[in-house]
């Protein structure tokens, strides 16, 4: 990809919008564009904490480990997205696992060099503040959901969730969620079992709160669901 490539593909994340050219150039400078594969590793958990990544295309999947092997997904992330937001304000390793679920193109920003940038542009520096507040309400919302919440209320938020993020609105209220997520993912997210998922999902399709076509996918009405927990 060359360097204007880049510059217009960066120039579309929500934390470099609204920067002049001169001041996009300077990200540009120092970012890096690379494919790739399904299935490799970007960064491991446990690695030393060098780089920031721009999703241009694909999946990426956020995940800990922990010391028996146990999974727990932290997010899934697509087009338009960065990660980790740790990195910018943090020393150390990455506190995760990123993993390449479909074939991807990223644009690498070593995070000391960033930090350069970010002294030599305050406007820049309070952009990435915003976004990082963003992914702690989002977090914050989500611990308190696993600490008020019980598991089938846990499971409905999730899946309001992620079909807010990853669905597609098909005009008459519903929202298609592509069966690209397994029970297993699902679980993982809120740190319940494959078994959980399924018998509550089966109850939902039964009580009519969700459906499922043919191919597997998932259709949901994000007012019915939220109804649901308000009467619980």
């Amino acid at each position: 990809m060359k360097i204007d490539e880049i510059k217009k593909v960066l120039s579309d994340f929500t934390l470099f919008r609204e920067l002049n050219d001169f001041e996009l150039t300077k990200i540009t400078d120092i970012a890096i564009a690379r494919d790739w594969k399904k299935q490799s590793h970007v960064f491991l958990q446990g690695d030393p904490l060098e780089t920031v990544y721009f999703i241009y295309d694909g999946k990426i999947k956020i995940y800990k480990s922990d010391i028996n092997g146990k999974e727990q997904i932290v997010a899934i992330m697509k087009k338009g997205e960065m990660f980790p937001h740790v990195g910018f304000f943090r020393k150390g390793d990455y506190p995760a696992y990123a993993e390449v679920l479909e074939s991807s193109k990223l644009i690498a920003v070593p995070i000391s060099q960033f930090e350069t940038v970010l002294i030599e542009n305050p406007e820049l520096c309070i952009k990435v503040f915003r976004v990082l507040g963003e992914k702690i309400v989002d977090l914050q919302n989500r611990l308190e959901e696993q600490i008020l919440n019980n598991t089938y209320e846990q499971i409905i938020k999730l899946l309001i969730r992620i079909a807010q993020k990853h669905g597609r609105e098909k005009g008459d209220g519903t929202i298609l969620l592509k069966s690209e997520f397994t029970n297993k993912d699902l679980a993982n997210m809120i740190g319940t079992t494959r078994e959980t998922i399924s018998r509550t999902l089966t109850k939902m399709k039964k009580d009519e709160l969700i459906e499922v076509d043919d191919e597997g996918n998932m259709i949901l009405n994000v007012d019915i669901l939220l109804e649901e927990i308000n009467l619980i």
